[in-house]
């Protein structure tokens, strides 16, 4: 969340950047709860002020004596007023605190400077494209259908079991889901050194709250009945609270972290969008990278991070490029991200297989994640990074549809053979 003495004191630019992301945001009304918040709490410390002083001074009178029965219960009459009054405004005030706190944690991060402004995904700024995408001799497939043909991708099947946006990998496809995963975990550790950890997938409402998928999009959560816990949408939810109302000291930053999860997401508001194949799914695997830098090179951080997720993509050959997200696309937490976008031919088009965002101070205040300044015992908050490192499914459906051939089989790329046992090409049932 964003600081409340910058937002008390900055409305109107506030106010000017919410709008440019396409945020409504009803900043008077906050302003106003605010004023009546300030307002009350000065009432009550004045109301205790006046009741220590009464006490104080009935205090020394009973000392000396010089009280009567008419004294002692007037002033008993005047406490009794006293802590009836700073009852009615410290339930007024519980009330208050929570209506103010849930609209600050409503208010987005500020778009940082370098972000291009626009409304949509279409004013997104290309940054740059690596690769050569494939000129077919044959019409390719899309995943789908080439999922079916090889028997290594069951939609029907999965239906029966839960449900629609659902799938069953099988056979050569659970293992090359498999191959990705310890893959990207290999070279996010080895290579790029980032610790490993493999977090929860259940977390509770604190957690949600911390990364800034709570109060805003409860409704694209999984919620367990009868408790406080979730579904993680996300590795980021786990792994960034990991840290939750802690200081870290100085010397420990930069702090690196990548995991393996399943994901689950309700895909609210996504009706009809890539119902086909398993672009969009309530499950998917994802592989996560999670940065807690210093402020002063946040920035610095992102570019190495999204230089990371596209070290996979360049690993296994696959064409992609990357997008600056437009004021008007950037998530609600994020200052800036950067989408990287394979190429998938059943599209012909480029689509996201990872975000890279650099959410600044903005989840850190909302988990109270601190570092202590070396030589000092002052603390700042700490800036937090996250991309996905990759989206294996969408990593999957990438290598079936780009590495295919005409007769229906499917090239394993060079540099995942040794996880599949020296497998170069998938046929059916082999």
């Amino acid at each position: 969340m964003l600081d409340l003495k910058f937002v008390r004191e900055n409305i109107e630019l506030i106010s000017e950047k919410t709008q440019l992301r396409g945020a409504n945001i009803d900043l008077n009304s906050f302003k106003e709860l605010d004023n009546e918040r300030r307002t009350l709490i000065r009432r009550v410390e004045d109301l205790r002020a006046q009741k220590n002083r009464l006490s104080e001074e009935f205090g020394k009178k009973k000392k000396q004596g010089i009280l009567s029965d008419k004294d002692i219960e007037e002033n008993r009459l005047l406490i009794n007023k006293i802590n009836e009054e700073i009852k009615e405004i410290d339930e007024r005030l519980k009330l208050i605190e929570e209506n103010h706190k849930l609209q600050l944690l409503s208010i987005p991060n500020i778009p940082h400077s370098s972000v291009p402004v626009g409304k949509s995904s279409e004013e997104n700024l290309e940054i740059r494209r690596w690769g050569e995408i494939r000129d077919f001799k044959f019409q390719p497939k899309p995943h789908w259908e080439l999922g079916e043909l090889l028997d290594i991708i069951d939609f029907e099947r999965a239906v029966k079991l839960t449900g629609a946006r659902f799938s069953i990998l099988k056979g050569w496809g659970s293992k090359l889901e498999r191959a990705l995963i310890n893959f990207m975990l290999d070279l996010h550790t080895q290579k790029h050194h980032y610790e490993e950890m493999l977090p929860p997938f259940i977390v509770n409402k604190d957690s949600m709250t911390g990364t800034g998928q709570l109060p805003k999009f409860a409704e694209d959560l999984f919620k367990l009945e009868g408790y406080d816990y979730y579904l993680i949408p996300t590795a980021e939810v786990p792994v960034t609270n990991y840290f939750r109302d802690e200081i870290l000291n100085e010397e420990m930053l930069p702090l690196y972290f990548t995991a393996y999860t399943p994901c689950f997401r309700a895909e609210a508001g996504s009706y009809g969008k890539d119902t086909k194949g398993i672009i969009r799914q309530h499950q998917f695997d994802k592989v996560e990278l999670v940065k807690f830098v210093k402020p002063d090179n946040s920035y610095e951080e992102l570019e190495k991070l999204t230089k990371d997720a596209e070290e996979v993509l360049q690993l296994l050959g696959l064409p992609y490029r990357v997008v600056s997200l437009c004021t008007g696309d950037l998530g609600f937490s994020s200052a800036k991200t950067y989408d990287i976008e394979v190429y998938l031919p059943s599209y012909n088009d480029f689509k996201e297989i990872s975000s890279c965002s650099n959410f600044e101070d903005f989840q850190a205040r909302r988990m109270n994640i601190k570092y202590r300044i070396k030589g000092s015992n002052k603390t700042e908050y700490v800036h937090t990074l996250n991309g996905s490192g990759l989206a294996v499914g969408r990593t999957l459906v990438a290598i079936i549809e780009n590495y295919q051939n005409e007769d229906g089989t499917i090239t394993v790329p060079e540099v995942l053979r040794t996880y599949l046992g020296g497998k170069d090409i998938i046929t059916r049932n082999k």
